[in-house]
């Protein structure tokens, strides 16, 4: 379609929708895929709404009725359907539908078989891994609840939750759990509930159903949503053999909304009969260690040493008076013995010296003039005495001295 207007000559309504609806009539027919939304089928065209299942965008369809009521139950709101039509633009309301001559609802095992396909595929990227798991906290502040609206798993969640720890606080989100609008509805509530500080896990709960009614729970986008969590998810899906993919990437998974409410909280009941047992235990702990140290205090108590702490000292009284009574007579006789040492070296040293000669009348003559030496030389006998040398004795009370003269006179 090529531009051939200007500001001074446009085109009118009627051209450019002529001209697109030209160009759409050009294509070629299509294979589509997609999830019905909506399905109106009471005059002789059936009107459908297909969807897509991973984003917010959807195709209106055009088929029918009889083609609608020849499909029997495979064309239902939130069927997975493949259609063969071709596009066509209506001129009288500008809008763009796809003329359907042929569609086929995706049978159950091409279903598993998609949905295999994604479990491979997150699973090589790591989202499964068991490391990446997180506990949720043991009593959390604050339960943010995923869920239908009055559906029994929010009942089964709240009541089994409530009856285990009363004082629980949730904050539920009404969704679409089923359909074309789940997976939108369910990742637009846990964002939500992600991003509110006060709550601390996520649960998604939805009762069991069929594997279409549990598709949007196997969604590529939801499991990646719920990767990206900072908050721990626990998932709550079906029944114990529903297994849609969430139930691998969330961190807890749970095999139903019951067993869900049980495991966020702790019970009550329980856990009182638990501190009550833990603080008898403590008790007759204490109780055990008192009594184990009394005893020993007793025993120690009984003990010679502390029972009569001066028999010690009195028991070694007698030794040490003992002790110094034997030191006494040891320093006593080594005095006499001393003592009779010491008589007899004074005996020979008398013996030996000039004292006993002199008692006897003897004496001990020097020289007294002789200045030439400092000791005066020793006279043994007359004899030696040179000429001029005079000899004088005096006797005074028993004791003799004798004194050496020298004089001129040799005769003198």
């Amino acid at each position: 379609m090529s531009a051939t207007t200007s500001e001074e000559d446009p085109w009118p309504v009627r051209t450019v929708a002529r001209k697109i609806a030209e160009w759409v009539d050009r294509l070629g027919a299509v294979w589509v895929e997609g999830q019905l939304a909506q399905v109106n089928a009471r005059s002789g065209t059936a009107f459908l709404t297909l969807r897509d299942p991973a984003a917010d965008i959807s195709l209106q369809l055009t088929a029918p009725s009889s083609l609608v009521r020849d499909a029997g139950g495979a064309v239902t709101e939130g069927s997975r359907v493949i259609v063969h039509g071709k596009p066509s633009f209506y001129l009288g309301r500008g809008t763009l539908s796809l003329r359907v001559d042929r569609i086929r609802a995706v049978g159950l095992g091409e279903l598993l078989a998609r949905i295999e396909r994604l479990r491979r595929l997150l699973a090589a990227e790591g989202l499964f891994d068991p490391a990446l798991k997180r506990r949720p906290p043991l009593l959390p502040h604050t339960i943010g609840l995923v869920t239908g609206r009055d559906s029994a798993a929010e009942h089964d969640v709240v009541r089994n939750a409530t009856s285990r720890w009363p004082a629980v606080r949730f904050r539920i989100e009404n969704v679409a759990v089923q359909g074309g609008l789940a997976v939108e509805q369910v990742v637009g509530a846990l964002r939500a509930l992600d991003r509110d500080p006060d709550v601390e896990v996520i649960v998604l709960a939805r009762g069991g159903g069929s594997v279409e009614d549990l598709l949007p729970f196997s969604d590529e986008t939801l499991c990646r949503a719920v990767a990206t969590c900072r908050t721990p998810v626990v998932s709550a899906i079906g029944h114990e053999p529903d297994t849609p993919l969430v139930d691998h990437v969330a961190d807890v998974r749970c095999s139903t909304p019951t067993e869900a409410g049980r495991s966020l909280v702790p019970d009550l009941a329980e856990e009182t009969a638990r501190i009550s047992g833990l603080r008898d235990r403590a008790r007759r702990a204490l109780h055990g260690w008192v009594d184990r140290e009394q005893h020993r205090l007793d025993d120690l108590r009984r003990r010679p040493v502390l029972a009569d702490p001066l028999r010690i000292v009195t028991s070694r009284e007698g030794e040490i008076a003992d002790a110094r009574t034997a030191a006494h007579r040891a320093v006593l006789r080594r005095l006499d013995r001393s003592s009779s040492e010491l008589e007899h070296l004074g005996a020979r040293l008398a013996a030996l010296g000039p004292t006993a000669t002199l008692a006897r009348g003897y004496a001990i003559v020097q020289l007294a003039d002789r200045t030439d030496d400092d000791v005066p030389p020793l006279l043994r006998s007359v004899a030696d005495a040179p000429a001029g040398t005079g000899l004088r004795i005096r006797v005074a009370d028993g004791a003799v001295a004798a004194t050496v003269t020298t004089t001129p006179d040799p005769e003198t």
